[in-house]
């Protein structure tokens, strides 16, 4: 008698991605990661944002050595199911959040499973759904980041375009909770959440005149909307600072200190601000999750401003389960 043949194990996963460079985003089978080297962990991934960078991965915007075909995704959350020879921190079981994927020669956080550097990596403190930690990482850095470039001081006044978008929002908020003195550009609709937030003032970005209302009487900016620093710059007073997020900063002169900010991976911001979704001090726009199959169509919504004023997160084992 024979003994019955085991089936082999799946080698490959579920993802959502590219299969060549400027390629349509699509639906895919990978095969799984190598088991993670020094410096590596390897994680199940249980949430992954998606925003409009997105697109910089695979159309030569943003080169990460992104392997074709590849997952997209920059940030997300998950539980470490391996770990590199010489990693102790974090360890296999825990939660993890973090941006920092695709890793050169790797795919991202739109697959059901994704390799990091364990350094990108902080732990999801308990208490903090999974989709919330894989909503924070880019907008959260993003907005911290460039707060600290623009090294302001409470009490100062500073102007933040786009203060309902992802990143704006926790811009505004941190800021404010620093004592500083926040003005913001926004659509009516979003007035209420965005003076939620905490901003003194608030004016219709659709309103051609609303540069006129002010004149050069902010100390810094914040530009989180393509195509506004050239204006936010016409309004900071002479010796201010200006940070773009959108690669769009005017050269810098003597009258102003501009510079564009590129989010960089930094587990110990991460769990900062997790530690201030936790205690109520910072929320996020509302969270919208969907399947990793609807991951395309996620995309396009995301890179062409169409997500209604929410965070789309890609949940690969279903939106109800997570």
């Amino acid at each position: 008698m024979t003994e019955p043949r085991s089936e082999p194990a799946d080698d490959r996963m579920a993802a959502c991605g590219v299969a060549e460079p400027s390629g349509a985003v699509q639906s895919l089978r990978l095969p799984r990661p190598a088991p993670p080297g020094p410096g590596e962990i390897l994680i199940d991934v249980l949430a992954a944002g998606v925003g409009p960078w997105d697109r910089l991965l695979f159309t030569g915007g943003w080169d990460v050595g992104l392997r074709f075909p590849g997952a997209l995704g920059v940030e997300g959350a998950g539980r470490v199911v391996a770990v590199g020879p010489d990693v102790t921190y974090p360890a296999v079981g825990d939660p993890v959040f973090a941006h920092g994927a695709p890793l050169s020669g790797h795919s991202g956080f739109w697959a059901e499973q994704v390799s990091l550097l364990a350094a990108h990596a902080a732990v999801v403190p308990e208490g903090l759904d999974p989709r919330r930690a894989a909503a924070l990482p880019v907008n959260g850095l993003t907005a911290k980041q460039a707060l600290d470039e623009l090294h302001l001081s409470r009490g100062e006044s500073l102007l933040v375009t786009n203060g309902a978008g992802a990143t704006g929002a926790i811009a505004v908020q941190l800021a404010v909770a620093a004592g500083v003195h926040v003005t913001a550009t926004a659509s009516p609709r979003s007035f209420d959440q965005v003076r939620g937030h905490g901003a003194a003032e608030v004016v219709d970005y659709h309103s051609p005149d609303w540069p006129r209302r002010f004149g050069r009487t902010f100390d810094a900016a914040l530009t989180t909307a393509p195509g506004t620093a050239a204006t936010a710059a016409q309004l900071v007073r002479p010796g201010g600072r200006l940070c773009s997020i959108t690669s769009d900063a005017p050269t810098s002169t003597a009258e102003l200190a501009a510079t564009d900010l590129y989010v960089r991976p930094d587990a110990q911001a991460l769990a900062l601000l997790a530690a201030r979704l936790l205690d109520g001090t910072l929320d996020l726009l509302p969270i919208q999750p969907l399947s990793l199959d609807e991951g395309p169509a996620a995309f396009e919504r995301a890179t062409h401003g169409q997500t209604g004023g929410s965070k789309l997160v890609l949940l690969p084992t279903g939106p109800t389960s997570a």
